[in-house]
């Protein structure tokens, strides 16, 4: 058997567990497994021994104190985003707002947009008077002439 295979079972043999007898007859003739199981024992051995220390006498109220500290400090309000449903709520809308501002999703339908005329002589006006008439481009002559024929009361 190889060192690595018998290296899985050597904490079997610590602990008490039967272990095949091949196992067994490599450990007595491979020094280094021999070793290796030696020094398993002593460490539990050492693991058995040792006593967790007792806290000081005062941990506990010191441990409370703390905690009523901790519960009155003042809260930031960037705080909130560490509980999850919180954060989670935060990014999903944040995501359907994004998806909101997408161009073209808050145009209006042109039916909705074109409920009043702007009066000619306005930017507004002019600019869509150039639109539908691709021939004021070529002379923008015309288009003063428009302005001149305007009504009375129009202020270009």
């Amino acid at each position: 058997m190889q060192c690595m295979q018998i290296g899985e079972q050597l904490m079997d043999m610590v602990a008490g567990v039967p272990v095949p007898p091949a196992v067994e007859a490599h450990v007595r003739e491979c020094t280094s497994c021999a070793e290796h199981l030696v020094s398993l024992r002593r460490t539990m051995n050492l693991l058995e021994e040792w006593q967790a220390p007792e806290p000081s006498p005062y941990f506990e109220v010191r441990l409370r104190a703390r905690l009523r500290e901790e519960a009155a400090r003042p809260r930031s309000w960037f705080e909130w985003l560490r509980k999850p449903a919180l954060a989670l709520a935060t990014v999903v809308l944040l995501a359907v707002g994004g998806m909101l501002v997408v161009p073209g999703h808050l145009a209006a339908p042109p039916e909705q947009v074109a409920l009043s005329a702007p009066a000619p002589g306005t930017a507004v006006g002019d600019l869509q008077t150039l639109d539908k008439n691709p021939d004021l481009f070529a002379n923008f002559d015309l288009l003063d002439d428009i302005s001149a024929n305007e009504p009375e009361g129009v202020n270009p």
